[in-house]
């Protein structure tokens, strides 16, 4: 398979970045461009759509002080541990697509959790060998993976930040000392997680219920001096301390003491993290470049897949009907056949290099009946020199997770993914943060009939993923940056974003607000309480079955269209976009 750089050739660098930034994009204005999409947030200068105001207004004051957009995304995320501690953090992991407006190039950073060294396959296996269940593997230390968030923002900072390390901590910093407001979205999150497992140890207890055990009201204020204590401590001497110092030591005792499930983590597997540059994933869909993170998440894969096998139908004269619906959910069958029986962490396991190969996705959109349901979709064989023997790993990831999207004024992209797995994790606590519960996403099932699963567990490899930040690129300029949380209904969630902008010319937040409709290779879901809920009977005419539930992304999403951002907030979550 290839993945590879996009690189732009260097534009009259003498102009100054800013300027050629903003000569490349109004050099596209048309007339309507700021009549056309009326109801998302509009911008010329700067923009930061994520998952909460304080976060998004963390970011715009950085970016007005004269910040880059990876500079903004240090504040961002760190104000996101503190305010939606429940979907990500520095004790979780991280996908970061960067678009150079310098250099004009596209660059990833992987910085995904990984297994303990001493892990084996039989990680998840119980004394009689059969795997244990999901919910029984989550809570406590065993589950954790060596977190990668803080080593990413360090590194990609360090390659595209401006403003000094520690100011970008300032905003966190006072905010957890001063405390914030509990939002209805968390008070609900940590009532539903009282029943799986969010009391079972001291320090989440303390801190996300009362003394009488109830769980935090909307509104209650909270405050966390021990996430200031260490942000102050990372702020002043950089994620040394996390990986290396007493953070790391706080970090291995709360993993390996837990009453429940204890880990196996030690001072040396998190000293020996590294973030990994890789190359993107790139893939044409009619006039446009999609662009993703590659292995060791399936984000990028299969978004690619379902684009490619969907590029042979004219989605844009369909719009949004049932029909169009129709031919998504068959992609989305087929894409996900091939993601659960090849993809994993390509360190690991040899992937098939066909897997984006046009042919093949022709073959694939070939079989797809316009007329009536496939059923459940059976793998198919890309071209591969070196064809294995493998077994499908059908294990979901749960939806705990943030995205967001940030431009700055010299041009500067990011579109980040960042996750600490479920809702709140591991449950457990260090030094005020939550660990992850990444190792979950493995498969619990090393192999079955004498078949390996691509996605078992292997010490120090980096679980399989479906976090899709994505950037769209046309004519060689970003034009759309978006991505979402949602365990496994990512990829169908963004490839839905990228389906309603660019197909169907819809505004972005519109877009964001549209019902869901996803199929991960089962049953189709129908997001309850909207409009997709009016397609089922059409859709079980055509043989789907149909499951009609609450689908809670969270889309942020920026188009670059006619000189200006157009950006988008998911409404099921408490985000804002800030732009000037």
């Amino acid at each position: 398979m290839k993945l590879r750089t996009v690189t732009l050739p260097r534009l009259a660098l003498a102009l100054g970045t800013a300027t050629l930034f903003t000569s490349l994009v109004a050099g596209t204005a048309s007339a309507d461009s700021q009549n056309r999409f009326p109801n998302s947030t509009t911008g010329t200068y700067h923009m930061v759509s994520s998952a909460h105001p304080l976060a998004s207004q963390a970011g715009v004051d950085i970016l007005e002080a004269g910040g880059t957009a990876m500079d903004a995304a240090v504040a961002v995320q760190l104000m996101l541990n503190l305010v939606e501690p429940e979907s990500s953090g520095i004790g979780g992991g991280a996908f970061l697509l960067f678009w150079d407006g310098s250099a004009q190039k596209l660059l990833t950073y992987d910085g995904r959790e990984k297994a303990p060294a001493s892990a084996t396959p039989e990680y998840f296996l119980k004394a009689d060998g059969e795997p244990m269940k999901w919910p029984e593997a989550v809570p406590g230390g065993l589950s954790v993976g060596v977190p990668g968030t803080l080593m990413l923002l360090e590194t990609a900072h360090t390659d595209h930040g401006i403003k000094p390390w520690d100011s970008l901590f300032t905003a966190a910093i006072n905010q957890a000392e001063s405390g914030f407001e509990i939002s209805e979205k968390l008070s609900g999150s940590i009532a539903r997680a009282a029943e799986r497992g969010l009391t079972l140890f001291d320090s989440t207890r303390e801190y996300f219920f009362n003394d009488d055990g109830t769980p935090l009201a909307a509104g209650s204020v909270v405050k966390n001096q021990a996430f200031a204590d260490t942000l102050k401590l990372l702020a002043a001497k950089g994620t040394d301390p996390f990986y290396e110092g007493e953070i790391a030591q706080s970090i291995v005792d709360a993993v390996t003491t837990t009453s429940t499930n204890p880990g196996r983590m030690t001072l040396e597997d998190l000293a020996a993290y590294r973030v990994i540059k890789r190359q993107p994933v790139c893939f044409p869909y009619r006039d446009y470049e999609v662009c993703g993170m590659g292995p060791p998440t399936s984000g990028g894969l299969t978004m690619g897949q379902i684009l490619g096998m969907l590029s042979h139908y004219d989605l844009p004269a369909m719009g949004p009907t049932a029909d169009a619906w129709h031919l998504f959910i068959e992609a989305a069958k087929l894409a996900y056949a091939d993601r659960g029986m090849y993809m994993a962490d390509a360190d690991f396991v040899t992937m098939p290099e066909g897997l984006l190969n046009a042919d093949y996705l022709k073959s694939r959109a070939d079989l797809i009946n316009p007329k009536t349901s496939m059923g459940k979709a059976e793998a198919g064989t890309p071209p591969w020199e070196e064809a294995q023997l493998r077994y499908p790993d059908l294990q979901p990831e749960r939806a705990g997770t943030s995205h967001f999207s940030i431009i700055d004024r010299y041009g500067n992209m990011v579109s980040m993914t960042t996750t600490i797995e479920s809702g709140f994790g591991s449950r457990v606590m260090a030094n005020g943060f939550l660990l992850n519960n990444e190792l979950t996403d493995f498969s619990f099932r090393p192999e079955k009939d004498g078949k390996p699963v691509a996605n078992r567990v292997e010490g120090n490899k980096r679980p399989r993923s479906s976090m899709s930040p994505t950037i769209v690129l046309k004519n060689n300029r970003p034009v759309l940056l978006t991505g979402s949380p949602g365990g496994s209904r990512i990829i169908n969630y963004v490839t839905q974003s990228v389906v309603a902008i660019l197909d169907w010319g819809m505004d972005p937040q519109d877009a964001l607000n549209m019902g869901h409709v996803v199929n991960r290779n089962g049953k189709t879901d129908l997001e309850e309480g909207t409009e997709a809920v009016e397609l089922q009977a059409e859709l079980e005419a055509l043989g789907h079955e149909i499951n009609v539930r609450s689908l809670n992304s969270g889309l942020h999403t920026i188009l670059i269209h006619g000189g200006r951002y157009f950006a988008a907030a998911d409404p099921r979550r408490n985000g804002e976009a800030i732009g000037e």
